[in-house]
């Protein structure tokens, strides 16, 4: 099966080994040599390392690193089977790649987009054959995360649907299904983890590295809100929060936070730039381990897991995925201990009632309104 990828960054050349990897001939395109040269220098030394640590053959290696083309030439698409796109996250250069893509594939070519949080349905509507066009959403790194988000758009054709999924599938990944809207499954539930950790934060209820440590001990999460923002970086972070709120009508669930914007601004983007939350030019974080203050650490653990459990109840509510994907997006996408929707029924629902709308009667912010999901 032949393969194409647009953009050759960290998520298209990821994407691209992932399609080598199961014996696919990938074609990796971008209109920038230097970057398509990075992208196969980094690959080289990824594959040496899986080598060195036994996870591939060197007879693979070489096989692996074959079945690449780096082009500038986007006519090599034109016997391709699939092409998923990997670029900037801006709708109008997205749908200006698409329309222009038509005219150099076959007929049958899937299209793919790997949007995380733009709308597949106005991608698909650039091209003549709408129908043929899907999203198909993976996580970074693309060759170690799991999850894929499969999102048809409204104009997709449903045997298109199905094999884009079996061609994931067929790479080793898990798949989901996600309507269409903003952040589909994973980018849309997880914006509380960040939104309201930043919330109590400029509240002056907790310091950043306290929330970290009470999600992360108390909760169970790898990471905690702040450090995971800064390993995602606010170029990414902020900006995905910023679109679903733009396209979710300035909802008051999913605003952005002023704190955040002002990092992105001064070009403290996180780990990629040595500062962010947290400055990370020295070799270790400094910072003071707070006393553990019980009611102080349930309060903030709390607070964010409820906000989390209201987001996903909402999604099942509103028909964004079902049940069982959402709880296979959120453990196997963004690792999380547990499936929100069994760990809501751990919690009781009656008790996510009440503390959401203890938090309205506070606030008076729509915010924090319950979810039907948590009242039926």
């Amino acid at each position: 099966m032949q393969v194409g990828v647009i953009g050759a960054g960290t998520m298209g050349a990821g994407i691209a080994q992932v399609a080598a990897q199961n014996k696919c001939e990938v074609i990796l395109f971008d209109t920038n040599q230097t970057i398509l040269e990075k992208a196969k220098t980094n690959l080289d030394k990824t594959l040496n390392k899986m080598v060195e640590k036994g996870k591939i053959t060197q007879e693979q290696q070489t096989h692996i690193a074959k079945s690449i083309t780096y082009t500038t030439d986007n006519t090599l698409f034109k016997s391709c089977e699939l092409i998923i796109e990997a670029i900037v996250e801006n709708l109008e250069v997205k749908k200006k790649v698409f329309s222009e893509l038509e005219k150099i594939v076959n007929s049958e070519c899937i299209l793919a987009t790997n949007t995380s949080s733009l709308s597949v349905t106005s991608i698909a509507a650039a091209c003549e054959q709408a129908e043929r066009v899907i999203g198909i959403h993976f996580f970074n790194p693309a060759p170690l995360m799991a999850l894929v988000e499969i999102v048809p758009a409204i104009q997709t054709n449903q045997v298109v649907e199905q094999n884009a999924i079996a061609i994931i599938k067929s790479w080793g990944k898990t798949t989901v299904v996600t309507k269409d809207t903003p952040g589909f499954i994973v980018n849309r539930i997880a914006r509380p983890y960040y939104s309201e950790a930043l919330r109590i934060y400029d509240e002056g209820i907790a310091s950043m590295f306290t929330i970290d440590l009470i999600m992360k001990s108390e909760a169970g999460f790898k990471m905690g809100p702040f450090e995971l923002m800064d390993m995602i970086g606010h170029d990414v972070n902020y900006v995905v929060t910023e679109t679903v709120w733009t396209n979710m009508y300035f909802d008051p669930r999913y605003k952005p936070s002023l704190t955040q914007k002002r990092l992105l601004e001064a070009g403290w983007l996180g780990k990629k730039s040595g500062r962010g939350f947290y400055d990370y030019t020295s070799s270790e974080i400094v910072a003071v381990t707070p006393d553990y203050d019980e009611e102080l650490f349930r309060k903030v653990k709390n607070r964010i897991l409820v906000m989390l459990f209201n987001e996903a109840g909402d999604a099942v509510y509103y028909n964004i995925a079902s049940e069982e994907d959402i709880e296979t997006a959120m453990t196997k996408g963004v690792n999380y201990p547990k499936g929100l929707l069994a760990w809501a029924k751990e919690f009781g629902h009656e008790n996510i009632k009440q503390q959401l709308d203890e938090l309205y009667n506070f606030y008076k912010e729509d915010r924090y309104r319950c979810s039907p999901y948590f009242k039926k």
